[in-house]
C-alpha cells in the first residue's frame, strides 16, 4: 500500500500543547483513555495529525483522498459552519487513537437558496420533509476512523476498546446537546471488498432498515448486481438475528467480512434507516451507505453502556458544559426550541 503521499507524524509536543483542558469532554469507560473535542482553526497541529491519521487509515483500507492529509473546506470553514473533531487520547502512549467529526443540524451552512452544505448532502438528496423535521434534531457524523496502530486485529491490547471509545464521545455529544435525536451520516465500504459480499449487506439493510417515507436519497445510487431472486432465497430467517446470522456467515465464505462500523450501526437500533448507497468518487472511489438513527430507540444495552455510565458518573449540576467550542450550538438550540415551542420532531 503506497502511503508515500501522506505527510510524517505531527511532533507530540505540538500536539501536547493543544490538548487545553477547555477542549477536554471526558475520560472513556474502559482503557483509561481521554476524549477531546476541537476545531481545525483552534488546534490546527491536532488537526494535521487527525488529517494525517484519516488518510493513512483510510488509504490502508483502500480508499482515501490522495492528498497528503485528509482535511477539506468542512474541517476549515469559520464557527459555527465547521465540523468539530471529536479524539481520543492515548495518554500513556501520547497519540490520538481515533476520531470522529460532527456537526449539529442547526449549524449546518446554508446557501441563499436554502441548500444544505455538508459532505453527505453532495451525495444524497434531502426531502423538505427531512430539512425541516429531521435535520435541526440531529448530529451529523462522519470521517469515522481508528488508526492502524489501535486496530484489534494489529493489536488487540491497545485496540481492545477503540471503537467502544468514539461511542463514549458520541453519546455524551447526545446528552450534553440536548436538542439531540438523531445520529445521521454515511457508512463506508471500499472498493476491493467482495462485490457478492457487499450486495449481501447492502440487501440485508434495504430488508431490515429502509426509509419507508423516502426521505432522503442518493444522487448517484449503487445498484445491487447479484440476483435479487438469490438475494432473497438466502435471506430466509424468521427475524433480524437469524438473517444476520445468514448475513455473517455467508460473507465469511466469501472470504470476506463485514466492515467493524457497518456491524456496529445495524446492532446499535431496529428503526434505523438506511438511505441507499452512493459513489464517492472524491473518496476513492467508495461507496457510501446513509444512515439515521434515533437515539431514543437505541437498543437498552448500549443505552447503559455508553449513555447512562456518563450520566451517573458526571451529574448534571457537576459536569462542565461541553465546551466553548459547542457554546454556540447550545445558544441555537435553545433558540430553536423557543421557536418551535415544545414541537416534537417525529418519530422513526
Amino acid at each position: 500500500m503506497d502511503i508515500s503521499h501522506i505527510i510524517p507524524p505531527v511532533p507530540r509536543e505540538l500536539i501536547k500543547q493543544e490538548l487545553k483542558r477547555r477542549h477536554f469532554l471526558r475520560r472513556t469507560n474502559h482503557g483509561n483513555k481521554e476524549i477531546y473535542i476541537t476545531t481545525a482553526n483552534m488546534s490546527p497541529n491536532i488537526m494535521h495529525e487527525i488529517g494525517r491519521l484519516r488518510e493513512l487509515s483510510f488509504v490502508m483500507e483502500g480508499g482515501g483522498t490522495g492528498k497528503p492529509v485528509d482535511i477539506d473546506v468542512f474541517d476549515t470553514l469559520p464557527e459555527p459552519y465547521c465540523f468539530k473533531q471529536l479524539f481520543v487520547w492515548d495518554p500513556e502512549n501520547e497519540e490520538i487513537v481515533g476520531g470522529y467529526r460532527f456537526i449539529h443540524g442547526s449549524n449546518m451552512f446554508r446557501s441563499v437558496d436554502g441548500a444544505i452544505y455538508t459532505p453527505t448532502s453532495e451525495l444524497f438528496h434531502y426531502t423538505d420533509e427531512f430539512i425541516n423535521n429531521y435535520l435541526p434534531y440531529t448530529l451529523e457524523l462522519g470521517r469515522s476512523f481508528v488508526q492502524p496502530a489501535y486496530q484489534p486485529s494489529t493489536d488487540i491490547r491497545k485496540g481492545m476498546y477503540s471503537l467502544d471509545n468514539l461511542w463514549d464521545g458520541l453519546a455524551t455529544l447526545a446528552i450534553e446537546m440536548r436538542n439531540t435525536k438523531y445520529y445521521f451520516g454515511k457508512i463506508t465500504m471500499y472498493p476491493q471488498m467482495n462485490r457478492q459480499a457487499k450486495d449481501m449487506i447492502l440487501y440485508f439493510y434495504q430488508k431490515h432498515f429502509p426509509d419507508k417515507d423516502g426521505l432522503v436519497w442518493p444522487y448517484e445510487p449503487l445498484q445491487i448486481e447479484t440476483d435479487f431472486n438469490k438475494l432473497h432465497d438466502l435471506f430466509k430467517g424468521k427475524n433480524y438475528k437469524e438473517d444476520y446470522q445468514i448475513l455473517q456467515h455467508s460473507v465469511r465464505e466469501l472470504g470476506s467480512y463485514v466492515p467493524p462500523l457497518v456491524n456496529a450501526y445495524m446492532n446499535l437500533s431496529s428503526t434505523m434507516r438506511s438511505f441507499g448507497t452512493a459513489y464517492n468518487h472524491s473518496f476513492g472511489e467508495t461507496d457510501e451507505t446513509g444512515i439515521l438513527v434515533a437515539v431514543k430507540d437505541i437498543y437498552p444495552d448500549k443505552n447503559e453502556r455508553y449513555f447512562k455510565s456518563y450520566i451517573i458518573r458526571n451529574p448534571l449540576l457537576m459536569r462542565r458544559k461541553l465546551l466553548k467550542t459547542n457554546q454556540v450550538i447550545g445558544k441555537r438550540n435553545r433558540q430553536i426550541r423557543k421557536k418551535d415551542n415544545n414541537k416534537e420532531a417525529p418519530t422513526l
